[in-house]
């Protein structure tokens, strides 16, 4: 195993499983609703695939009073050195971080609460080898991610503010990391020059919504629903697992929204 500090090592994850208020879900725009059927297949294939990566994963029970509490990566951030409960920026996501915060105060020793009154959420926090960027959204405001890098300056990491494009939900729905070298990007995101200090793989036209993919150890699961991309990903020597994803774009999520991973010492 790598070095816990690697950002892309894991043993560890938490997900929770999806609720049949998940059909309810926030979505921009007048997407059709997902069925519970459709989401719980896909949640299962993806903690399959978690597993298969030789990730362990604690499955939390559904939250019924609130549809998308399954995409935990939004109330709190998890590193090797501790957590980070924060404040989502929906009015119907208040109350996720209170639920989720006995199961991180029972895994990590350190869990540090976002001060203030800012916002954030975690799909606009992407941790990178040079540092943790966190993009302004709609969803995160400027108090919040100064509060944020705060507390990520208390963990021993350096955090960075960045902007997300205007109109784009979260900063991750338009990047992740494919290795400690190289982001997959849209084109709008990589024209601002925030990963000017990196190799930059280019999402083709049309295929946005595969800009969310997530590196997990070895492999590099990725929306099955893009084939140019997935043949881009190949060509450069990833190994590709490609997951379903159809049912929770419908409200507006990507893989990485699924879980909070980490690198768990001793274990």
């Amino acid at each position: 195993m790598a070095s816990p500090k690697s950002v892309y090592h894991f043993n560890s994850a938490i997900v929770r499983e999806p609720s049949r208020s998940v059909v309810d879900g926030l979505r921009a725009g007048d997407h059709a609703s997902p069925t519970y059927e459709g989401v719980k297949a896909e949640h299962d294939g993806y903690i399959a695939a978690m597993r298969e990566a030789s990730v362990e994963v604690t499955i939390l029970p559904t939250l019924e009073a609130f549809p998308d509490s399954i995409f935990v990566e939004d109330p709190a951030l998890v590193f090797t050195e501790g957590a980070i409960l924060l404040r989502p920026g929906a009015a119907s996501r208040t109350g996720e971080a209170t639920a989720i915060a006995p199961a991180l105060r029972d895994m990590f020793d350190t869990v540090l609460d976002l001060p203030g009154h800012g916002y954030v959420d975690g799909g606009d926090v992407l941790t990178t080898p040079k540092s943790v960027m966190i993009g302004l959204s709609a969803r995160t405001d400027k108090a919040g991610a100064e509060a944020l890098a705060g507390c990520i300056d208390k963990l021993g990491r350096k955090a960075e503010l960045v902007m997300t494009p205007e109109g784009v939900l979260h900063f991750k729905t338009d990047c992740s990391l494919l290795d400690e070298e190289t982001v997959l990007a849209t084109a709008r995101l990589a024209r601002s020059g925030v990963f000017k200090n990196f190799k930059q793989i280019i999402i083709p036209e049309g295929e946005e919504p595969a800009a969310n993919a997530l590196r997990v150890n070895d492999v590099l699961m990725v929306p099955s629903d893009y084939p140019r991309t997935l043949e881009i990903l190949d060509k450069l020597g990833y190994r590709i697992v490609p997951m379903k994803t159809a049912e929770i774009g419908r409200i507006d999520a990507g893989l990485s929204c699924l879980s909070l991973r980490w690198y768990r010492d001793g274990q």
